[in-house]
């Protein structure tokens, strides 16, 4: 049994981004052609189409803005020209701020959370669902977080916008599903990426402690889940959050 993702297309925004990247090296081996949007880093974009191409899948880079839809429905007209229709959507991209109290945090903090989360997930499904709808196949996975579960001092204004993320995901799971379309998200706890491996910051003792598997998870474990998520392995799995958190979350029933 293997993941077979040959003749799909993905998009992934926030390609070019720390757990991105990976996403996008996985999808491609498996076989998934690969659109990789990003926002700002044009060089990292071309560095990883190279790197996808190497694969021998088709691959296309898209500049946009995860927060507008004309810049999103412009993002398919590219890759519809490139590499045709999008059977897979990672909403990977979130926009970045300074973490701190509610008393201090800037309300723009919160507006730039929802927009990324919440309505970049709305813009997506507008944008791309219709032509999966037609097909009757097709994979939403966003990228979520174990901080939705935790909820501690100063995570305010990212747990906003990924719980109301989470919302928009388990609705539109309910609305699409009979067109076998699935919507699930993946939750990573605090991953080990290359900016960790670069700057040797790869463990942090009081963080793992508190992992029952007493480690911190890998950017390619993260992506083992989302490539497992986009298969036919995961054809009845729909509306779940997933946490990759080492056991550091646990949804209850």
């Amino acid at each position: 049994m293997q993941i077979d993702l040959k003749n799909k297309t993905a998009l992934i925004t926030g390609a070019t981004g720390q757990l991105g990247r990976v996403m996008a090296r996985t999808l491609a081996e498996c076989g998934a052609n690969i659109a990789i949007q990003y926002r700002n880093n044009e060089a990292k974009a071309n560095e990883l189409l190279d790197e996808i191409h190497a694969y021998g899948v088709r691959a296309t880079i898209v500049q946009g803005d995860i927060t507008s839809l004309q810049s999103i429905l412009a993002m398919k007209e590219t890759v519809q020209d490139q590499l045709g229709s999008v059977d897979i959507v990672v909403a990977n991209a979130v926009v970045q701020y300074q973490w701190t109290s509610i008393l201090e945090q800037a309300p723009e903090d919160y507006e730039s959370q929802f927009e990324s989360c919440v309505m970049q997930s709305v813009y997506l499904a507008k944008t791309f669902a219709p032509a999966m709808i037609e097909r009757k196949w097709g994979r939403f996975i966003g990228i979520n977080t174990e901080c939705s579960m935790q909820n501690f001092p100063s995570q305010s204004a990212y747990v906003a916008g990924k719980r109301g993320m989470d919302g928009v995901y388990r609705v539109l799971a309910k609305e699409i599903g009979e067109h076998q379309i699935t919507v699930n998200q993946v939750a990573p706890g605090w991953t080990i990426s290359d900016r960790d491996r670069e700057n040797k910051t790869e463990h942090s003792e009081s963080y793992e402690q508190t992992v029952p598997l007493k480690r911190r998870g890998t950017d390619q474990e993260i992506a083992n889940v989302v490539a497992f998520l986009a298969s036919d392995l995961a054809s009845f799995i729909t509306g779940a959050y997933v946490p990759v958190s080492g056991g550091n979350v646990m949804p209850s029933i």
